[in-house]
């Protein structure tokens, strides 16, 4: 009996050697604080040394070009401009936050429209083969046209200027919508459409419960699109019409030789542009799937 024991002690192994990592070195993050400022002094050198390339690229045109403005000539006519934007010295002479405002509402007046027209007519041309039959070769064919080419069918059909210029937004950003809406509609796996099949949902509600969520992301896409269309036209179309608006407001700075006025109407376009776009893309983020 002690012969087995002894034995048995004897077959047990005994504990396996341990072996001793070398001490790994963790790399410390450097506080949040830290790391915020570096973030942001890597977007801000960048964007400064873009400006300031620009600025001197301006001062070398002022120089070399007779009657260019400088950029601190045009800075104290910003100063002026802008010390009162809103005065009124009559329906043809306001300030130019009026002539903003006024762009941007018939911006909002045209885009609005397109927007209830353009997303349902993806949908449907995205969902159905015979809708995409009909209306693909109309949009192939009138989508180059250019914008202002619609101005005079637009004067033509409501004798006014002020629906005409929300014609010409209303036609031009129509597209991306229609284009974006229906080519995601067309993306959506088939699966989920099995499913709804399967169950006998109506089609009102795939409409809204599986084809509405899943295009979102591209229907934002066509939106933030469009509304650069329609900003860019506007300027373009007031030009043309004449009246209350930035468009018209440069041509009328244009023609009292204020070229100084004239670039400050450039930013506070791109400004305004811009803070459209961003706007429509925080908008995107929000509710696109494919980021979270």
């Amino acid at each position: 009996m002690q012969h087995l024991q002894k034995t048995k002690s004897q077959a047990i192994p005994e504990s396996g050697e341990v072996i001793t990592l070398p001490p790994v070195q963790v790399r410390r993050r450097p506080p949040s604080f830290s790391r915020r400022i570096n973030g942001l002094l890597q977007r801000l050198i960048p964007a400064l040394l873009g400006l300031g390339l620009l600025v001197v690229l301006w001062q070398l045109a002022a120089i070399n070009s007779k009657g260019f403005p400088t950029p601190l000539s045009t800075l104290d006519s910003a100063i002026t401009l802008f010390a009162d934007p809103f005065y009124r010295d009559g329906p043809n002479d306001m300030g130019i936050g009026w002539n903003v405002l006024a762009s941007l509402q018939r911006v909002a007046v045209g885009f609005s429209l397109a927007a209830l027209a353009g997303i349902p007519l993806g949908f449907l041309i995205g969902r159905f083969t015979f809708f995409s039959r009909m209306f693909t070769p109309l949009i192939a064919l009138l989508r180059p046209v250019s914008p202002l080419a619609w101005l005079p069918i637009g004067l033509l059909l409501f004798q006014k200027a002020e629906p005409a210029s929300s014609w010409t937004i209303f036609i031009c950003s129509i597209w991306p919508m229609v284009i974006n809406t229906a080519e995601g509609v067309r993306r959506i796996p088939q699966d989920y459409l099995n499913v709804a099949r399967v169950l006998q949902l109506s089609e009102w509600t795939i409409m809204r419960r599986i084809l509405f969520p899943a295009v979102l992301p591209a229907v934002l896409t066509g939106v933030r699109l469009s509304i650069g269309i329609a900003w860019l036209v506007i300027v373009a179309a007031e030009m043309l019409t004449g009246g209350l608006g930035i468009g018209f407001w440069i041509w009328n700075e244009w023609n009292n030789l204020n070229v100084e006025n004239i670039l400050i109407a450039i930013v506070i376009i791109g400004v305004v542009g811009l803070l459209l776009e961003q706007g429509l893309m925080l908008i995107a983020r929000r509710f696109s799937w494919q980021e979270k």
